[in-house]
């Protein structure tokens, strides 16, 4: 091999370096714009967490009702058949109760009544005949969909907030609301281990350290192709 065949410029090089710049820079400009989306997130929970609860049919008006409060009434929901979800409450393990609410305005959504410590064994009681109207404020939540390594739900409990098989296992007819609401009071008063509250609408926001570091990565690239190149060019002018 000749020394101008060793020191030809580096196309293959040279594109590969192009693409693979391209990714970095479209994955900083997305986190930048996810940056973005976020903090437009986090305004709209603190401005609707600021909001008096309104009545759910003038929320669900809304172009976007999520975190929004609201005020209820739903029959016999402190006697209403629920599913069991596993969850975290302050560091200590339990259940969330979740029942569906057909609300007077027709609409049919499901309510997280709350929390109950994993000590406590007894629960509310069920009754299906049951139609005394039950007031509620809560929060307007989107379900999160579960992870595909979420376990299925077995006897009852679920182990994700899967809204659909929740509304199945609680034989539910008609369509459910995409949009779960999260009690902040007690459908049951006079049962005190049941803690009703709504996740915190704080999120991470870890988006612009993202974007740094692909656009730092890209500024590496360039620095490193520039000195092979310079490297090349050289021992080219060092052979001719």
């Amino acid at each position: 091999m000749t020394a101008a065949a060793r020191t030809r410029f580096p196309v293959v090089l040279t594109v590969l370096a192009v693409i693979l710049l391209g990714v970095l820079l479209a994955l900083g400009v997305w986190q930048v714009q996810r940056m973005q989306w976020k903090e437009g997130l986090i305004a709209a929970a603190e401005a609707a967490t600021d909001q008096p609860p309104v009545p759910l049919a003038e929320a669900l008006k809304a172009d976007n009702p999520e975190f929004r409060r609201v005020i209820l009434t739903c029959r016999g929901l402190s006697a209403a058949p629920y599913v069991e979800l596993q969850s975290i409450e302050d560091g200590d393990a339990g259940v969330r109760l979740v029942s569906v609410c057909a609300a007077e305005d027709g609409a049919i959504l499901l309510v997280d009544r709350g929390f109950v410590a994993a000590e406590v064994s007894a629960r509310p009681p069920v009754v299906a005949a049951d139609t005394m109207p039950v007031v509620l404020t809560g929060v307007l939540r989107r379900a999160p969909a579960p992870s595909a390594l979420t376990p299925p739900p077995a006897q009852g409990r679920f182990y994700g907030r899967d809204a659909e098989a929740m509304a199945r296992a609680l034989k539910v007819e008609g369509t459910v609301s995409l949009f779960t609401v999260f009690a902040t009071t007690s459908s049951n008063p006079d049962w005190a281990a049941l803690k009703p509250s709504a996740p915190p609408a704080a999120f991470s926001n870890n988006h612009l350290g993202y974007a740094l570091t692909w656009f730092g990565l890209a500024v590496a690239l360039i620095a490193f192709y520039g000195v092979l190149l310079r490297r090349r060019m050289t021992r080219k002018d060092l052979d001719s």
